[in-house]
């Protein structure tokens, strides 16, 4: 039997494509606003305080950060693991495991304050620091994605692939280890203080750029009229409903093990109970609307059959995961901090009570601004570079099916 051929081209640039790059060019330049803003004027013009020091531009840099590294998740499958269907989609995965990733950290260097600064961060280290562990991390993640992006487009060096995948798919989930574990490891902190972020980051990871991924990919396939094959929709789908499974899982897991110790027991009633908006953005915006509908519908064969419903779902697991960032890092930071555990402690600087945050329109900007940055690296990088297939159709990315070089 002959196997079909995978060729792959450039997008187009016909007008919708340059009137989307224009339009998130323009939020690209509403972030680097509001970050100019925010610097200018300090803190004040924000809803962050000296006790919640990680605001909304955070919760979305986190965000773009996990998305990158999960986003990789369909390359590793596709030559890790050996998954034929998932091969022509591999380039993608790499460029945009890049494009999210520069984008999280665009957010994160602007949001610290004194972005000029980063050259001390990077020539300076206390390795005793999860912070230190993370430039290396971060920095290097690039690098092996472009070595493992170069290997899959060189045809020389095709041979190449499953060993650097391997190497790609290892430091990608040291990375994301190495993200939950700044939370992990803040022990000054109830909300956190569990090794088990570690694992819940990856898992969390594998569904939000699984997320990203399957709406990228149906927008470009729209935009250009390139075929996109059911089959291949429906097998995203499930996958995604898998991570989401797997998420709910973790969390699960987490706040029961928090549950059963005494120490946490405020913290846990905070967020599961008494915690206002961040219990209803727990309950509603995470289990409910993050992981439990976008389960519902693609864990059923005859729902995650219809495009719709798959990128109705993938939506709602961003949706999802911006509120599970939203109650992990600023309802972490609004409970009450325990100074002297065991000990009595009076003062007249609110003690026991929660820190209100509000946030303002800048940290929105900026936040926007790193997705809208991320979404157009990889508009750019699709537009000039051979990163999507001329085809999807079901006969044409079938398991069977062999990658050309073109």
């Amino acid at each position: 039997m002959a196997m079909a051929r995978i060729t792959y081209r450039e997008i187009d640039g016909g007008t919708t494509y340059w009137s989307l790059l224009l339009g998130l060019s323009a939020l690209v330049l509403i972030g680097l606003g509001s970050a100019w803003y925010m610097e200018h004027h300090g803190h004040i013009v924000t809803g962050m305080s000296n006790r919640i020091v990680w605001g909304i531009p955070h919760v979305f840099a986190i965000f773009l950060i996990l998305a990158a590294s999960g986003a990789l998740n369909v390359a590793s499958i596709a030559s890790v693991f050996e998954g034929a269907a998932y091969k022509p989609l591999a380039r993608l995965s790499g460029l945009m495991a890049i494009a999210l990733l520069i984008g999280g950290l665009a957010v994160l260097v602007l949001d610290l304050g004194r972005p000029e600064r980063l050259i001390v961060a990077m020539t300076t280290y206390n390795f005793k620091s999860i912070f230190a562990w993370n430039i290396f991390l971060y920095t290097g993640f690039l690098v092996v994605v472009m070595a493992y992006l170069f290997v899959q487009m060189e045809p020389t060096m095709t041979r190449h692939i499953k060993a650097v995948g391997w190497f790609a798919l290892v430091w990608r989930l040291v990375l994301t280890s190495g993200t939950g574990s700044i939370f992990g490891w803040l022990v000054a902190r109830q909300a956190y203080d569990a090794a088990i972020m570690a694992p819940l980051f990856i898992a969390m990871s594998f569904a939000y750029g699984l997320a990203v991924f399957i709406l990228v990919l149906m927008a470009a396939c729209k935009i250009n009229r390139r075929p996109l094959g059911g089959a291949l929709v429906n097998r995203l789908g499930k996958l995604l409903g898998v991570f989401a499974g797997a998420v709910l899982y973790m969390t699960a897991m987490m706040h029961l093990t928090n549950l059963y110790a005494a120490e946490h027991g405020g913290v846990e009633r905070f967020i599961l109970a008494d915690g206002g908006v961040y219990t209803a953005a727990f309950w509603l915006g995470h289990i409910v609307v993050g992981c439990l509908a976008p389960m519902a519908l693609m864990l059923s064969p005859n729902l995650r059959t219809s495009r719709l419903l798959v990128a109705v779902a993938s939506g709602l697991v961003i949706v999802g995961a911006i509120a599970h960032l939203y109650v992990i890092i600023i309802g972490g930071q609004a409970f009450p901090l325990l100074m002297f555990p065991g000990q009595e402690v009076s003062s007249s600087f609110f003690d026991g009570v929660v820190a209100p945050y509000s946030p303002s329109l800048p940290e929105f900007g900026l936040a926007l601004g790193g997705v809208a940055l991320a979404l157009a690296i990889t508009l750019g990088g699709m537009r000039v570079l051979r990163f999507m297939p001329q085809s999807l159709a079901d006969d044409d990315a079938s398991p069977a099916a062999n990658q050309s070089p073109a």
